[in-house]
């Protein structure tokens, strides 16, 4: 009986090891190759209005970036830095209607990419570690979290538009119950992207 009890343990085991070593390749999820074109530096310009939404909209005409791009792999994976950003300028100032908005920004943000559709060129992820210093009036307060975005490589735009609940409020001074830690900010806007020579950039993800 202890024969047939050690035996069929070790079948067991055996067998358990074996089914191990057959699923493990299969359910590992392939990294995705993103490849950056041309990679380096490139500048950000708005393409319309930049808006970001604490209970109130803080409109912005004038926005622009700067940083740097490079492929790499993973899934999420960072394929871009934001090094500097603005929002608005002293005579395009931003708008509300608690008066004039400054935005002073904590960079870098990086840009993290997460699937791509082949057949429109089209890369979903999100720009990630933002934080940005917003004074609206006497109103002041802090953002952080992410903001879902896309990047369409026919247009090089990188469409900012984030979901309710990646944006957080932190250190809300004079808001009154306008804008409490319990606002959940909506920042929406697009950006044209060129590299340093004046092209388009493209970011191509693929699996092995």
């Amino acid at each position: 009986m202890k024969k047939t009890l050690r035996r069929t343990a070790v079948v067991a085991g055996a067998a358990t090891a074996a089914f191990g070593l057959t699923l493990s390749p299969a359910s590992a999820v392939p990294s995705t190759t993103w490849t950056v074109t041309p990679a380096g530096s490139y500048t950000a310009t708005n393409a319309g209005n930049i808006v970001l939404t604490a209970t109130i909209p803080m409109t912005c005409t004038t926005s622009g970036a700067s940083g740097s791009m490079a492929s790499n792999t993973g899934n999420p994976a960072q394929v871009a830095a934001i090094n500097a950003i603005n929002f608005g300028t002293a005579s395009t100032p931003c708008t509300s209607v608690l008066g004039n908005v400054s935005t002073v920004a904590v960079t870098p943000w990086s840009v993290v990419a997460q699937d791509y559709t082949a057949s429109t060129g089209v890369t979903k992820g999100y720009v990630g570690n933002v934080t940005a210093n917003v004074t609206a009036g006497v109103c002041k307060f802090t953002v952080t979290g992410k903001v879902s975005a896309t990047y369409t490589n026919s247009t090089g735009v990188l469409a900012v538009n984030s979901v309710a609940g990646e944006l957080t409020v932190t250190n809300p001074v004079n808001c009154g119950t306008i804008i409490t830690t319990a606002t959940k900010p909506l920042f929406k806007g697009n950006y044209s992207i060129k590299a340093s020579n004046g092209a388009i950039p493209a970011i191509v993800g693929t699996n092995p």
